[in-house]
């Protein structure tokens, strides 16, 4: 039977909106599928979006699109179970801003639909239809739509990709569990706790002691009037940690360097969702096949660096060359999707980013970087900042001392490996 569409693309996140907004200005014929009432709906809280990849599609962008703040103040704390070490920066020409997902989905949507795209929300895709073998549409409620090719964008969680055997599941230390939360903060009031004027926002990553001694990290994005706060940790620290993944964040909220932040505010919303962190070595080595491919946190291009954690601008990326691929497939179906799509992923900044970071999340799961070095540095500080009646010794002996003390060898093995990642 001939095909309903060239392309259905299932979820309207991110990733999926900006395939359907590519492919249509192409002039392709795209069904746009979205499983919650409208785009954002399921993505409570708010994020970073780094806007090179969005502007490189959208020049003009920034005047319609509803954004937050432009983060201009950068904070990164390491947390002991009772103090905090803060780096800090401030840089007035940053290119990322805070987004609310419920308020900039439906907005990125809207920008393929007006190129073209037929958005269909509220509906669940049920199964992927196969004909002669491949892949050639969705079940809706025991309909069926077809389609040249049937792009997967259904975020980490991916059930039908797993479910029809496209991808394999994860490993516990290559998936986290964000748990976030956005709380009402007075304008006024939020702008002078963390020194904003007009449009400036503030990022502050923490790591260290979230969850105990396992690896985990927390988040902090200020809003216009909200602070979107979260944590996010392997599923394999959860697994082992100290105690229920839903009292991590109310712990997190009562520790002193936190617990100023957010004093007075209220909490608006409460979620929790899979997010993708093994980097390049967790992306599936088959990314598209006869009449499918995947995208965005189905193909888990979500990077953490250490310092930035990267979802939008990836997905966006992603998203990018899947377009280039699924064009010139349509166009040319002799061509395999599989080799169009690797192609033009390499071809993509994507690529480079991937391999750039591919041995940090091994890093990241030393669980020396959230026990030993939060106290290693907030022990140097200390004695860096004392003042009595008698003499601080030279740095370098502060830096032996207490480097015996939490071993000479572990913390140059750590010093290394970062070097060779970071």
């Amino acid at each position: 039977m001939a095909e309903d569409f060239d392309l259905i693309i299932i979820g309207a996140g991110i990733a999926g909106s900006t395939c359907a907004l590519l492919c249509a200005r192409a002039g392709l014929s795209v069904l746009l599928v979205e499983r919650g009432e409208q785009p954002g709906s399921k993505n409570l809280s708010g994020g970073r979006l780094y806007s090179y990849a969005l502007a490189d599609i959208l020049p003009d962008f920034h005047l319609s699109a509803p954004l937050e703040r432009r983060i201009t103040h950068e904070h990164f704390s390491l947390l002991t179970a009772t103090s905090g070490t803060t780096l800090s920066s401030q840089h007035p020409a940053s290119p990322s801003w805070s987004v609310l997902r419920a308020r900039f989905d439906p907005w990125l949507a809207a920008q393929a639909e007006a190129a073209g795209a037929q958005l269909l929300c509220d509906v669940t895709v049920d199964a992927l239809h196969r004909e002669k073998g491949h892949i050639s549409g969705v079940r809706c409620e025991s309909e069926v739509l077809r389609a040249k090719v049937v792009v997967v964008a259904e975020g980490a969680n991916s059930l039908l990709a797993e479910q029809h055997n496209l991808t394999p599941r994860p490993t516990l230390e290559n998936m986290a569990l964000g748990i976030k939360e956005t709380l009402s903060l007075d304008k006024s009031r939020l702008q002078e706790r963390f020194h904003l004027e007009d449009d400036e926002g503030a990022a502050w990553l923490f790591s260290g002691h979230i969850c105990g001694t396992r690896p985990a990290g927390a988040f902090l994005y200020t809003q216009q009037q909200s602070l979107s706060l979260g944590i996010v940790a392997p599923l394999a620290s959860l697994q082992n940690g100290p105690g229920a993944a839903s009292s991590l964040l109310a712990k997190l909220k009562l520790h002193p360097t936190i617990r100023p932040l957010i004093r007075g505010a209220e909490t608006l919303e409460y979620a929790a969702h899979l997010v993708p962190e093994g980097g390049l070595n967790s992306v599936p080595l088959q990314r598209a096949g006869e009449g499918w491919l995947l995208v965005g946190d189905a193909l888990r291009t979500c990077i953490n660096t250490g310092v930035t954690v990267r979802g939008m601008d990836t997905a966006i990326l992603s998203a990018t060359a899947a377009s280039q691929a699924l064009i010139a497939h349509v166009q040319q179906p002799d061509k395999p999707l599989q080799t169009l799509f690797d192609r033009a992923l390499q071809r993509n900044a994507l690529w480079p980013l991937l391999q750039r970071y591919r041995d940090v999340p091994a890093l990241l799961q030393r669980e020396s970087g959230y026990h030993q070095w939060p106290e290693f540095v907030h022990a140097v500080m200390t004695d860096l900042t004392r003042a009595d009646a008698s003499v601080n010794p030279p740095l370098w002996r502060m830096l032996l001392r207490h480097g015996r003390r939490f071993g000479y060898a572990h913390l140059s093995a750590d010093i290394l490996r970062s070097l060779r990642c970071l």
